[in-house]
């Protein structure tokens, strides 16, 4: 009788499992639709004029792409892009009727500045970038009027065809610029569309132009639009520095696609954009920093092309920018923000910042900081009121502090079991790698993260239900005072989220209300009371997926870009993280759940089958490869040559670098034809005498810092003779003595040999440095390379036929050390050899570099 009666209490909860995973598996299927803009259409090429049209953008992209070959600094392909867009421009203020004053210029910039950048401090000197600038504006405008910018680069990075990064930003402006001019509408206030050259250089084209433009002081608003992936949704990922940008996305925005908590966590990602510019640096300009998240796979890589942007990305951006560009461009703020930000430092807008959330591209809430304060406080009262509604009408002391102790016993149960669904997912991800050959397998296959640390996830919900009893009410309260508590702390953080937890409360006091009603009618047992408790709560459950959704595949497509850690603990780094994303994502769409569907959960039976399905992922995983063309492993090849004068070559070697924690060792083992090349068919050797250290990655600096474990093999030394005559060298032209006591100032000049295709020079100083002629004579503070002495660091960029020069001010008679490191695309026949022999999985982004040291 016993077994029967378990028998049907495990049918019950297998039951609910189903009920339940189907309602999340549908919520899932609609999230993966809107997150890969399946809801949008994307209009062809024979589109009406009067609309935005993703096939003529697309159209740009692949004359950026595969018309020019490439668009890097250095290369033929940079200069092909400016003049393809200019040439668009042109044509359109050609035939741009009488009502439309239209300005298409080209501007070289030059500058030198000290920025932060992946947490190191680094020199920018810069000169001869090209941007590419129109102005639209009514035939009555003036010089003076306010201007609404949107901005976006035309540079690709190494490596890249750039077809997402940013080949997809200047398709989708040169389109925008198109249909203002074919739709007659002629804008209240100027609109100037800023194709700037050099953002892959450290934003060097937009800060060219904000710092050196005639029409720098007349901008009242921006919009940034930049790609870390090939489409998706296209986020809001930075607004400010008033809320003013973000209403007004709000408010016109078609498919609004933001988020608050997006700004809060920037910084973590190793990268930023031109939005720092413009709101941050210089101008405190409000804007916009609209970015395409998704596809990051083949972010900076060569895989980024066309064919693999995401479908319906680039209309809903288009379609949002055109409504932006027409709010921005009507409103009245822009003049007041042109007198404020530029005069003052301030923005006119009423509050710092707000909170916003779009709910699944279908609407946006927003609101104010200070209301933020009132409403996710609110809850608090509740709770407050709690134990005098659990101990009415019975109001003694003793009752009311017992009560007291069990709703702080549900908090502590309920934060147990969102602990335990981030840890048991770790500890899975652990005990795995300790029997495999290799990490990540869940890159290239994102469906083996959910399916190894779902079901644990689970597990660790439901264990503490198991282990011990607490009455339902207990439970729920407990767990609504946690969210609540969370809020708050949000709150105080200063911060500009705690939405997702504030609307979890209160859905959870909507569904224990309808649960009250339902259990009165159809008893506690009824999978009637159970739906009326969770029916309440979808909503909220599909914006958690929704937003966890999106969380979890962020990571996991950025796991392959996030740096090499140390051996033998950074092998375990991405699963870990991946792991306790997927555990927290987890906790946070079924937390508020739980007080009554655990109590049907809660059974060996269904931990057992949980558990089995995580075997099963986990077992899988060991059996699938970690990368493939749609998941590439990114790998870098230097070839560097060390050079004595400007045409000696004194050494010459392959280095190799990866940027995940799948190390050199494994690139290797499973690219036997590079590996048996590289020591002419000896086996391939990892001992220490290959090893390279940060410095001869100097040339990528401050970039080399997410490199660890590089390694180094002999090159040949007289194949670059072939195609260079004469090298990089620095030169005295003269000394200047300051005092008596080895005080000088040493005049150098950089001559940048015979070298055709060079993305940048990087001049790194050791010693008595006590000034220089950088960043408006501003020395920055020193950087350390591989635990050196202390370094600064500058970049130089930009064509000329003149040799740079500069001068270096030292403080005693100890000798200036300099090392030189200049960057050059052209790769040798062996070089390009040995990148082909690599499997196709991996993307091999390839270079020269020149090296040499000096003493002054």
């Amino acid at each position: 009788m016993v077994l029967w009666i378990r028998s049907i209490e495990d049918r019950r909860a297998f039951r609910c499992l189903f009920y339940l995973a189907v309602l999340y598996g549908l919520a899932s299927w609609l999230v993966y639709v809107v997150l890969h803009m399946r809801h949008v259409q994307p209009l062809g090429m024979d589109a009406p004029l009067n609309r935005f049209s993703e096939a003529r953008a697309v159209e740009h992209v692949r004359q950026l792409t595969v018309g020019t070959g490439g668009r890097q600094e250095g290369s033929p392909g940079l200069e092909l892009a400016a003049q393809y867009i200019k040439s668009e421009l042109e044509e359109l203020a050609r035939r741009a009727g009488p009502s439309y004053r239209i300005e298409v210029e080209e501007s070289l910039v030059n500058g030198s500045f000290s920025m932060y950048f992946l947490r190191h401090r680094v020199t920018l000197n810069y000169r001869n970038h090209k941007n590419i600038i129109m102005r639209i504006s009514s035939n009555i405008s003036e010089e003076h009027d306010s201007s609404f910018l949107v901005n976006g680069h035309y540079d690709s990075p190494l490596g890249s065809l750039g077809a997402g990064d940013c080949g997809s930003c200047v398709a989708s402006m040169l389109e925008l610029a198109r249909l203002i001019v074919d739709s007659k509408w002629v804008p209240p206030q100027p609109v100037i569309f800023l194709f700037n050259g050099a953002e892959e250089l450290f934003l060097l084209g937009s800060h060219g132009f904000i710092t050196t433009h005639r029409w720098r002081d007349k901008i009242g608003a921006f919009i940034d639009i930049e790609a870390s992936g090939s489409g998706g949704i296209d986020m809001v990922c930075q607004s400010g520095p008033s809320s003013w940008p973000s209403r007004v996305y709000a408010e016109v925005a078609p498919y609004p696609m933001a988020n608050s908590v997006a700004q809060d966590f920037f910084g973590i990602i190793p990268g930023d954009t031109d939005y720092r510019m413009f709101a941050e640096d210089y101008g405190k300009i409000p804007g916009l920093d609209i970015i395409f998240v998704l596809g990051g796979y083949f972010y900076h890589t060569a895989f980024d092309t066309v064919e693999n942007l995401i479908p319906g990305s680039i209309q809903g951006r288009g379609e949002n920018l055109i409504r932006l560009v027409k709010a921005f461009s009507n409103s009245s703020l822009l003049l007041n923000e042109v007198k404020n930000s530029h005069k003052s430092g301030k923005s006119s807008g009423t509050d710092e910042r707000a909170v916003f959330f779009d709910y699944l591209t279908f609407f946006m809430v927003i609101y104010s900081k200070d209301l933020s304060v009132i409403l996710h406080t609110l809850p608090i009262g509740i709770l407050l009121l709690v134990p005098f509604y659990l101990t009415f009408p019975n109001t003694a002391l003793v009752s009311f502090l017992w009560t007291l102790v069990d709703l702080l016993k549900g908090m502590f149960f309920h934060f147990s079991s969102l602990i335990l669904a981030i840890t048991i997912p770790v500890i899975a991800a652990v005990v795995r790698l300790l029997f495999t050959q290799y990490s990540m397998s869940w890159f290239a296959h994102p469906f083996l993260a959910f399916l190894m640390f779902v079901p644990c996830s689970l597990v660790g919900l439901l264990l503490p239900r198991k282990l011990w009893s607490i009455k339902e009410e207990t439970y729920y309260w407990g767990a609504y005072g946690l969210y609540v508590v969370l809020t708050t702390v949000y709150v105080m953080s200063g911060l500009s989220g705690g939405f997702l937890t504030y609307m979890m409360s209160l859905s959870m006091l909507v569904a224990w209300f309808s649960y009250s009603l339902s259990k009165r009618n159809f008893g506690n047992q009824s999978i009637r009371s159970l739906a009326g408790y969770v029916v309440p709560l979808i909503p909220s459950l599909v914006y958690s997926v929704y937003y966890g959704g999106f969380l979890a595949q962020f990571v996991i497509e950025k796991m392959g870009m996030m740096g090499s850690l140390p051996q033998p603990y950074g092998y375990f780094v991405p699963d870990v993280v991946v792991a306790a994303v997927v555990g927290l994502v987890t906790g946070w769409c079924v937390g508020p759940t739980l007080p009554v569907v655990s109590q049907w959960l809660a059974r060996s039976s269904i931990i057992k089958f949980l558990l089995q399905i995580t075997v099963v992922g986990l077992a899988l995983a060991s059996q699938l490869f970690p990368y493939s063309t749609d998941a590439p492993k990114r790998v870098v090849l230097q070839q560097t040559f060390v050079t004595s004068d400007s045409s000696k070559i004194v050494e010459s070697s392959y280095g190799f670098s990866v940027v995940d924690s799948n190390g050199l060792n494994f690139l290797f083992y499973n690219s036997p034809d590079a590996a048996r090349w590289l020591l002419n068919n000896s086996v391939l050797s990892f001992k220490d005498e290959y090893l390279s250290d940060k410095s001869s990655w100097v040339a990528l600096y401050p970039v080399s810092f997410l490199f660890t474990g590089s390694l180094k093999y002999p090159a040949r030394t007289d194949e670059i003779l072939e195609h260079y005559k004469d090298f990089p060298s620095l030169s005295i032209l003269e000394t200047v003595p300051l005092s008596e006591n080895g005080q000088r100032r040493v005049h150098l000049e950089l001559y940048l040999g015979s070298l055709s295709q060079i993305w940048s020079s990087s001049i790194n100083i050791t010693g008595p440095l006590a000034n220089w002629s950088f960043a408006d004579s501003t020395l920055p503070e020193p950087q350390a390379v591989s635990g050196g002495p202390p370094s600064y660091i500058c970049r130089l960029s930009g064509k000329s036929h003149e040799n740079w020069t500069f001068w270096l001010e030292a403080n005693t008679s100890e000798p200036l050390n300099v090392d030189l490191a200049v960057l050059d695309q052209y790769l040798t026949t062996s070089a390009s050899e040995l990148k082909s022999l690599f499997p196709e999985w991996a993307d091999i982004t390839a270079f020269s570099t020149f090296y040499s040291t000096y003493r002054f």
